[in-house]
């Protein structure tokens, strides 16, 4: 029988990684745990997203994803606290490009680096323009598609 306290640290995990990232596919989950050091089987992220009770919603601009019925931005979010500075998030082959409203950059890129999200190497700030690099191993589309996650409302991507 397996552990149950095994159980419920794939299972916070999995909290985690969905509150974090835009996770369209049990797929997808599955890879991210394996970034963690956790090999899980279909069947089982299958068994743990019902015991979280997590959904699958349509996003705005299309698509699908999962979501936790709990799911908020928590209170004092440094990203969150940045939203209205962000003007468009774009990406390129190798980065993700930031623009910002006059002299929003460096706030952006400080709570950008402060919160460390997934998949983020780091970032350079100028005036109005951010360059994000990502991890070695993630493309700069999930980086962006996890910013816009938490900056969803009035951004142009």
């Amino acid at each position: 029988m397996a552990d149950v306290a095994s159980h419920r640290a794939r299972r916070e995990l999995i909290r985690r990684l969905l509150r974090t990232h835009l996770v369209s596919t049990q797929e997808e989950l599955g890879e991210l745990l394996k970034r963690e050091g956790i090999d899980v089987t279909q069947a089982t992220l299958s068994r743990d997203l019902a015991k979280l009770m997590a959904r699958r919603v349509t996003l705005p601009d299309g698509g699908t994803v999962y979501e936790l019925e709990d799911a908020k931005t928590p209170k004092g979010n440094a990203l969150d606290g940045v939203r209205a500075l962000v003007t468009t998030v774009d990406d390129s082959d190798a980065m993700v490009v930031v623009h910002t409203v006059p002299g929003g950059a460096q706030a952006v890129a400080a709570a950008i680096d402060g919160s460390r999200p997934p998949g983020v190497l780091g970032t350079i700030a100028g005036d109005d323009t951010i360059f994000i690099v990502p991890n070695k191993g993630t493309k700069p589309t999930r980086v962006k598609r996890d910013l816009l996650a938490v900056w969803k409302k009035g951004i142009a991507s």
